[in-house]
């Protein structure tokens, strides 16, 4: 029987008006999406105080992070449906006064199980602010400067994560903890009420008139229990743990049912019918492998900074910050010129910039201080600023106007499912890479060795030289020896994390051949 599709109720501006707060709509949304994107991060550093204060172990508490992230990509998918379903002012607006409510809650809690539910309501309400404020946007420009608009956006996503430590770090350091959740309150009551003024609903969306509660069941189940287990799969030795294993099957299973479901109704939660666009089916591709290497690549460095050279928080996102700047500047070059560059040579030469940076930092050896990876992460800045813009206006190119909330929902779920795929194995092939790497070392460092009698010579006598007993100056000395050898294998092993992080990135690009156009929607005209 066929459904019935009924128009959204909405304001709808007169065309003279239609883009007259463009501006106005580009700073609401993408301050609302950088909130989501700092809470993301910013708990971090807050983790340690957290623990204190409400008497939870490492675990216990790694469910803040965890319960947050996996309420976010559940959501995420069927954003484009919920925008349509509620209207996208009244849905945006109320995702955004439920991310600041949930805030306030989760810097007023006095126990962990209350965090951990604000936290997972904070999520829920964060999930709308990047895929429906990316569609908002595409509507908001006009065609020939959607690139602008797309550029402020992503200054947003790509400054957003950096800053989160370094935001954290200074608010818990001169404040408390719960202020890093408090500061969301008075910014995001401001985007808010920017959103419900100058936001309006699409000319182009078509309400369903049934809700799928079955595939979004399924939904929950396939990408909660996917995120549960790249979260915890290094802490459980991976498929070694039956845990992480019926988490597997049950992530496969679930998304094999909902792809089937969502297939053969009429009224689907996720429309996966738009990736027969094999642009934006080639795009998602890519966008999921980019997450992989630069989320993965942005989760070693803090480590390498501040386990190897002792960096605070703050210190570490001072050493970023240039990068993310650099980043920004390029992204505001190229929304400006995005009507006249081809997103396969931009995203070609970002990726090549982004391998040459991972080249770049894989060389840095123990002795290598935070001001020689200014100019990597300078060019890593830079390759991503060419690559983003780019590659998210030419996967929509093809797209409908009322295909863009779900093609940008896929969109931002397959980073963000690449990013914590990236996450974790590259802290699994961390911890592997170092054991075997010290293992290699120990095996030069004998009795027979004169160069490792040496060192362990000059290390007892100094000691002694200090005032140690020469018996305990001998065992300290072996000690430092061992700290000493794991601290160069770990330089080894954060070498080989850069530059697979680069390869990774570009085995994606040969997908650019797939590509009918490397323009964007403005360069297009506009696709009804």
């Amino acid at each position: 029987m066929a459904t019935t599709i009924q128009p959204i109720a909405g304001s709808i501006l007169p065309v003279e008006d239609k883009y007259k707060h463009k501006y106005v709509i580009a700073i609401a949304v993408t301050l609302a999406a950088v909130l989501e994107l700092i809470d993301t991060s910013i708990v971090n550093v807050a983790i340690p105080h957290m623990m204190g204060n409400l008497g939870a172990t490492l675990d216990e508490i790694s469910w803040v992070s965890t319960g947050y992230i996996i309420a976010n990509v559940i959501v995420i998918p069927i954003s484009g449906w919920l925008s349509a379903y509620f209207g996208r002012k009244r849905y945006l607006t109320a995702s955004i006064l439920l991310f600041v409510a949930a805030s306030f809650m989760c810097g007023a809690a006095t126990s962990l199980g209350g965090l951990v539910l604000w936290r997972v309501i904070q999520g829920i309400g964060g999930g709308a602010l990047l895929s429906t404020s990316q569609a908002t946007l595409f509507e908001s420009f006009p065609p020939e400067e959607v690139g602008i608009g797309q550029a402020m956006f992503g200054v947003g996503v790509m400054v957003g994560p950096t800053i989160g430590p370094t935001l954290g770090g200074y608010i818990v350091d001169n404040f408390n903890w719960p202020w890093i959740f408090y500061i969301n309150v008075p910014l995001g009551i401001l985007a808010a009420i920017m959103t419900y003024t100058y936001v309006h609903d699409s000319e182009h969306h078509e309400r369903a008139t049934k809700v799928d509660f079955l595939g979004i069941i399924l939904l929950a189940v396939a990408v909660g229990s996917l995120q549960w287990m790249l979260e915890r799969g290094e802490r459980y030795d991976w498929f070694e743990s039956r845990f992480v294993t019926v988490l597997c099957l049950t992530s496969v299973t679930s998304f094999a049912l909902l792809l089937w479901r969502e297939l053969t109704i009429d009224e689907p939660v996720i429309n996966f019918r738009v990736l027969k666009s094999r642009q934006l089916a080639a795009g998602v591709t890519i966008a999921a492998v980019l997450g992989l290497a630069l989320f993965g690549s942005i989760f070693v460095l803090p480590i390498f900074l501040q386990s190897l050279h002792g960096l605070t928080a703050n210190q570490t996102g001072l050493v970023i910050l240039p990068g993310a700047v650099a980043s920004a500047f390029t992204m505001a070059f190229v929304g400006r010129n995005a009507n006249r560059l081809d997103a396969r040579a931009t995203v070609t030469i970002g990726a090549l910039l982004f391998f040459a940076s991972m080249y770049m930092l894989s060389r840095m050896t123990f002795d290598s201080g935070p001001d020689e990876m200014f100019w990597p992460l300078i060019l890593r800045g830079v390759g991503l600023g060419l690559i983003f813009i780019p590659l998210t206006n030419a996967s929509m190119a093809e797209l409908r106007m009322s295909e863009l909330a779900q093609g940008t929902g896929m969109f931002n779920l397959t980073r963000q499912l690449g990013g914590s795929l990236g996450i974790a194995i590259m802290a699994t092939l961390l911890t592997r890479f170092t054991r075997v790497n010290k293992a290699l070392l120990t095996e030069h460092v004998t009795t027979m060795d004169p160069t490792s009698l040496g060192r362990l010579d000059q290390l007892t006598h100094g000691l002694i030289a200090r005032g140690t007993n020469p018996i305990m100056a001998k065992q300290q000395a072996l000690m430092i020896l061992d700290r000493q050898l794991g601290a160069q294998a770990s330089v080894l092993a954060f070498s080989k994390i850069y530059v697979l992080s680069g390869i990774v990135l570009l085995c994606a690009l040969p997908l650019l051949l797939v590509f009918r156009t490397g323009k964007g929607r403005g360069a297009m005209g506009p696709v009804h």
